[in-house]
């Protein structure tokens, strides 16, 4: 039966700085305990400083939690919505604070990322779980909403999102322009404990059926680790030298594993990658992400009816819809035992 005590929405992000001054103490956060050079962490501030040191994700999830609401609004629920990020203001436990004092019992949680892996899945609910224990008593049960990489929401907006930028490719090339899929690249180690990998492969295949693209491909961006740790491949760079090479003129990249537009896909991708290709007099298109797309919208409202009102548990592709409440042992962290998520 469905559970119908909830009495809060909220929503679980990565956070981003606002300003110049930020930015250091936001990747500090980022970067804490992991084996990043500090050289590495300066050189990813000057992405940031070439904005300004806004990262545009605060104000694309500040509009996602307006569409959001209006959506609710039309459909008779009348959840409140709240927002934490894990690495920057609003910071997760001052909002766990602030939905206690509200007097919230129940709350469902929706985190802005669509597939699973530690970084992506696991660790916000390890987040929720340690904001939950630092408000102390009287704080609300959270319980976070199914992984949504296959649902149709997301599919069919990232559909329309491919089709937009292919109408950029003249039409007497448009069938043959090669398709690159990115996600953000991760530790070998990571995805081997996730279905990180299967899930995305299997996203890109419903989208690139959807379009009728035959020459589609997965690569990763945003690699930000060791140099010596195996991390998931080829990067988009190695990717777009090879697309070259192969003779076509035209590429278009999908942002399939980000799901607004945020500092990773407009530097990397609208700066580093816009760059490589008009080096190489490669014609670039790049799809936009399902940011705040009606569909995707109401996708979630979708999942918070499968778990409020017994709604459709609606999947494409290979795998069906993911459970509710996820695996014990599913995405841990590189070389450390999982921590604990039940309590």
């Amino acid at each position: 039966m469905p559970d119908t005590n909830y009495d809060a929405l909220l929503i679980v992000s990565f956070g981003g700085p606002e300003k110049r001054e930020e930015v250091i103490p936001f990747l500090e956060n980022v970067l804490r305990g992991k084996n990043v050079p500090r050289e590495r962490l300066l050189e990813v501030a000057e992405h940031y400083y070439r904005f300004g040191g806004k990262s545009p994700i605060n104000d694309q999830n500040r509009s996602l939690i307006a569409a959001l609401r209006e959506e609710l609004d039309r459909h008779g629920i009348s959840l409140p919505i709240y927002w934490g990020n894990r690495n920057w203001h609003p910071l997760l436990p001052d909002t766990m604070l602030r939905i206690k004092a509200d007097g919230v019992r129940r709350a469902l949680a929706f985190a802005t990322s669509a597939f699973s892996s530690y970084s992506g899945c696991r660790q916000y609910r390890e987040n929720i779980v340690s904001a939950r224990r630092d408000a102390g008593e009287g704080a609300p049960e959270v319980d976070k909403l199914r992984v949504f990489y296959n649902h149709p929401g997301f599919i069919e907006a990232m559909v329309e999102r491919v089709r937009g930028a292919l109408a950029e490719v003249p039409e007497d090339r448009r069938a043959d322009c090669p398709l690159l899929f990115t996600a953000h690249s991760v530790p070998v180690s990571m995805a081997a404990g996730a279905n990180y990998v299967p899930q995305l492969e299997d996203a890109c295949r419903c989208i690139a059926a959807a379009v009728g693209a035959d020459k589609w491909r997965l690569v990763y961006q945003s690699r930000s680790g060791a140099p010596g740790q195996p991390w998931l491949e080829p990067d988009i760079s190695e990717a777009l030298r090879e697309t070259h090479t192969s003779g076509a003129p035209d590429v278009a990249i999908v942002p399939v594993g980000f799901i607004s537009d945020h500092m990773e896909v407009l530097y990397d991708l609208d700066t580093e990658a816009r760059a490589l290709c008009d080096e190489l007099n490669l014609h670039m298109v790049r799809a936009g992400t399902v940011g705040t797309h009606p569909r995707f919208i109401r996708m979630i409202r979708e999942l918070i009816e499968e778990r409020i009102a017994g709604g459709e548990r609606r999947a494409m592709g290979s795998f069906g819809p993911y459970p509710d409440v996820c695996p014990e042992n599913c995405c841990p962290a590189p070389a450390r035992r999982p921590q604990p998520i039940s309590a």
